[in-house]
């Protein structure tokens, strides 16, 4: 099932601003690419429309946010525990708090969602460290590129719907995304990723 998002459901983070958002976000530990976990048996839930993808990125003045409107998912749990999972985001669906912004992310400078349509994530493990806290790692295809990143994330359940939020930051440069921006203006390598997605059982 494709889930469409309006834009806003992520609020605009205004342009004001020279600090680096990825300084108060983890770094995703980044490798190379792994086997992709399964689950024998277990309980697919899949993403709902409540399910959020938003980015930060930035440059030495300041800050913009977005996210992709398009997306596809779902995790598996065996009785309670998280044990495998994928998602699959439409690129050409992004979005940002800037028309002419979208407009550039969407060609060759970065994401060149003609050549690459789709950004996919699949889950190489849950390695559990609390009740609800987890290290997510998976194989990210981004770019033509795919690289295993892992990163710290909260899983909980609420009735019928499980919940799996994280907030990181990757190096787009990592999966060749190296525009530099103006001489003057500088963009920053790190990106932060932020996911707040919500699946029950179809």
């Amino acid at each position: 099932k494709k889930i469409v998002m309006v834009a806003g459901m992520i609020p605009v983070f205004a342009l004001t601003s020279c600090k680096n958002p990825a300084d108060d976000t983890a770094d995703a530990k980044v490798g190379d690419q792994k086997d992709v976990a399964t689950a024998t048996g277990g309980t697919v839930y899949e993403f709902i429309e409540d399910s959020k993808i938003g980015f930060v990125g930035s440059k030495v003045t300041g800050s913009h946010e977005g996210g992709f409107r398009v997306f596809e998912g779902s995790f598996t749990l065996e009785g309670d525990e998280p044990k495998a999972g994928s998602f699959k985001i439409q690129m050409s669906s992004i979005w940002s708090d800037h028309e002419k912004l979208t407009e550039h992310l969407k060609n060759s400078d970065f994401f060149d969602v003609e050549k690459f349509s789709e950004t996919t994530f699949e889950v190489t493990s849950f390695s559990k460290k609390s009740e609800s806290d987890y290290d997510l790692a998976g194989n990210l295809t981004l770019h033509g590129v795919t690289k295993n990143i892992a990163f710290p994330t909260k899983v909980e359940r609420d009735g019928g719907v499980i919940s799996v939020k994280a907030k990181f930051d990757i190096n787009r440069k990592d999966f060749g995304i190296v525009f530099a921006g103006k001489p003057d203006d500088l963009i920053r390598n790190e990106v932060v990723i932020k996911l707040d997605l919500k699946a029950k059982v179809k």
